[in-house]
Parts: structure tokens; C-alpha cells; sequence
């Protein structure tokens, strides 16, 4: 045998919410609830036939219904005339303003980017120059050494010393 359904209400804003569930937790579960609005006084069980015909139709449905002495608000009829659109030349101005600025900054940075590729093309033959003057200078400093130490073992009577 099913369970007997109950009939359970609760305040949504505008509206109050009915539901017919076997239970209060499976009330509370189809509102959504994140706690017990019974225990809250913000829901009740409702026994009034008037309004337990509808949810008892549609067990496990919530139902909406306008509280109080409301009506339902009829939907603004359409116009016949629609008002003339804004215009969009301010708008335009706008973008285009930022296209131009966009071009222009890409310019600048292209520019720059040529500028630094031209010194790191100048900083490398640099550092090549002065490696090859370095390597040059320092050949040129060992030969004098070599010479200075045969003059200075000549002059004692002796010979260079050798390597072991």
C-alpha cells in the first residue's frame, strides 16, 4: 500500500510553494531547503481542501501560487512605433581610436624590437673583435716572455729550465 501523501507549504518571495510528499524531509528535499523550515515556523502542513486539491494532483510537483490578493500582471503590450535606435558614432570614434592606437603601438614596438636585434647583431661582432685582439695580444705577451726568460738564462750561463 503507498504511503499517504501530505500537503506542505512554504513562503517563496511572491509566492507560496505546495507540495504533496510523504514526508516533511521529502518536502524540505523538493523545496531545496538547506534546513528545517518546520522547525523554522516557515512551513506548515496545510489540510484546507481548497488547497491541497492542485499539489495532491501532481504528487512530488512544486506548485507556485501568488500569495495574497494578488493578480496576475497582464504583459506590457508591444508598441506600435519602436523609438529610433541611439546612434553608434560616438561608438565608432571609440574604436577607431583604439585601431589607430593599436597600429601605432605595434609600430613602436617593431620598431624597437629592429633596434634591439641591430645591437645584439653589434654587441656579437664586438665580443668576436675582442676576442680575436685578446687571443692576438696575449700570443704576442707569451713570445715575449719566452724571449725575456732565454735572454735572462743567458745572461746567468744557464739554460732555461726545462719541464719535467
Amino acid at each position: 500500500m503507498p504511503r499517504r501523501l501530505n500537503v506542505f507549504r512554504t513562503n517563496a518571495g511572491f509566492y507560496d510553494a505546495y507540495i504533496a510528499a510523504p514526508s516533511r524531509m521529502a518536502a524540505l528535499a523538493a523545496w531545496g531547503a538547506k534546513g528545517d523550515l518546520f522547525a523554522r515556523e516557515a512551513a506548515e502542513e496545510v489540510t484546507d481542501p481548497s488547497l491541497t486539491a492542485e499539489p495532491l494532483a501532481h504528487p512530488g510537483e512544486v506548485i507556485r501560487k501568488p500569495r495574497g490578493p494578488f493578480s496576475p500582471v497582464p504583459a506590457p503590450k508591444p508598441s506600435q512605433s519602436r523609438a529610433k535606435p541611439p546612434s553608434r558614432s560616438a561608438l565608432d570614434k571609440a574604436e577607431a581610436s583604439i585601431a589607430d592606437f593599436e597600429k601605432s603601438a605595434a609600430a613602436e614596438l617593431a620598431d624597437l624590437k629592429e633596434r634591439e636585434d641591430a645591437l645584439k647583431r653589434e654587441r656579437a661582432e664586438i665580443e668576436a673583435r675582442h676576442l680575436s685582439e685578446c687571443q692576438k695580444l696575449t700570443k704576442r705577451r707569451d713570445r715575449e716572455q719566452e724571449r725575456y726568460n732565454a735572454t735572462m738564462a743567458g745572461d746567468r750561463g744557464t739554460t732555461p729550465r726545462q719541464a719535467d
